[in-house]
C-alpha cells in the first residue's frame, strides 16, 4: 500500500516529538545525575619540575536549588575527595539566581572538602558577593574575590589568583594578580578570561560556567554554548592552558543530554614552550 507524504510527514513529526520527549525523560531521571571523575594530565608552560604531579581537585556549577538536592551535592563532594586532591578548587555558582535559602545548605554540603594545601573559591554569576561568601568563608573555605594568594607546596611558591565572574577587563585582572610569580593559576568562573589570562602569561586558567553545554545533541552540539571558546574540557592558547569543567549541576531546565555532570582530578606536568 501507498504512502502519502502526509502521512509520512506526520510518522516523522511524531518520531521526532517522541525522541525528543524519551531524550528529556533520560536527561531529567538519569543525565543530571550520572556523575562522572574526570582524571585528566594537563600541560603547563613553565610548570617548575618540583610541582610536576601535582593534584588539583576542581568542582563547579552546583547549582543547589530544588532539582539539585543535598545529596547530588554531597556525592559530588565524596566522589572529589576519593580521589586524594593535592589543592581543591571551586568555580563558582553555589545556587542559582542567589537563590538565599540554598546558601547555607550548600555551604554545608562542601564543608567536608579539605587538601593538604587549602580549598580555593570563587563566585560566579548565580552568586550572591556577600552572602555566599560568608558561608564559604564560615566553612574554611577561601574565598578569592580580585585577589592573589600563595602557598607554598613542595619548596615551591604557587600564585592562586582567583576573581569574580564580573571582573573582565585585563587591567582589572592585572591589579589582582600584582606581585604573583611565574607559577600562577587563574580561578575564573567564565572560561572567556583565557584571552586576557594568555595577554598576562598566565600558565593555567580552571573554569566552568558553561556545563559542557548541558544539552548536546548530535550534529548540533552544544547550541547553549557557542558563544564561549570551548565548552568543556581543555583548550591551549600560546602558553597558557585551560581546562573548563562540566560542573555538577543544571540551571534553566533539569535536564542534561549527552552532558554528563563530573568532577575534575587534574594532574600536573611540564609542558614546553609554544612556538
Amino acid at each position: 500500500m501507498a504512502i502519502s507524504r502526509r502521512t509520512l510527514l506526520k510518522s516523522l513529526v511524531a518520531t521526532g516529538i517522541g525522541g525528543l520527549t524519551g531524550g528529556a525523560a533520560y536527561g531529567f531521571w538519569y543525565g543530571r545525575r550520572a556523575l562522572e571523575v574526570t582524571r585528566l594530565t594537563l600541560a603547563v608552560s613553565g610548570l617548575p619540575p618540583a610541582l610536576a604531579g601535582l593534584r588539583i581537585g576542581l568542582m563547579t556549577d552546583l547549582h543547589r536549588s530544588e532539582w539539585v538536592s543535598h545529596e547530588d551535592v554531597t556525592h559530588a563532594v565524596d566522589r572529589l575527595m576519593a580521589t586524594d586532591p593535592d589543592v581543591i578548587v571551586l568555580g563558582g555558582d553555589y545556587v542559582t539566581w542567589g537563590e538565599r535559602q540554598f546558601i547555607e545548605p550548600a555551604a554545608e554540603a562542601l564543608s567536608r572538602l579539605e587538601a593538604p594545601h587549602g580549598v580555593f573559591a570563587v563566585l560566579g554569576n548565580h552568586d550572591d558577593d556577600r552572602e555566599v561568601s560568608s558561608a564559604l568563608t564560615r566553612r574554611h573555605i577561601e574565598v578569592l574575590r580580585d585577589v592573589r594568594t600563595q602557598r607554598r607546596i613542595k619548596d615551591t611558591t604557587v600564585d592562586f589568583v582567583g576573581i569574580r565572574f564580573w571582573t573582565r577587563r585585563p587591567a582589572e585582572i592585572a591589579a589582582a594578580a600584582r606581585g604573583a610569580g611565574p607559577t600562577t593559576i587563574l580561578l575564573a568562573h567564565d572560561p572567556r578570561r583565557i584571552n586576557e589570562a594568555a595577554a598576562l602569561n598566565m600558565p593555567l586558567v580552571l573554569s566552568g560556567h558553561t556545563h559542557g553545554g548541558q544539552v548536546v545533541l548530535p550534529i548540533i552540539g552544544a547550541v547553549a554554548a557557542r558563544k564561549f571558546p570551548i565548552v568543556a574540557g581543555t583548550l591551549r592558547r600560546f602558553d597558557t592552558t585551560m581546562y573548563v569543567s562540566r560542573g555538577v549541576g543544571t540551571v534553566y531546565v533539569p535536564v542534561r543530554i549527552n552532558c554528563p555532570p563530573e568532577v575534575a582530578i587534574l594532574t600536573l606536568i611540564p609542558a614546553q614552550p609554544h612556538i
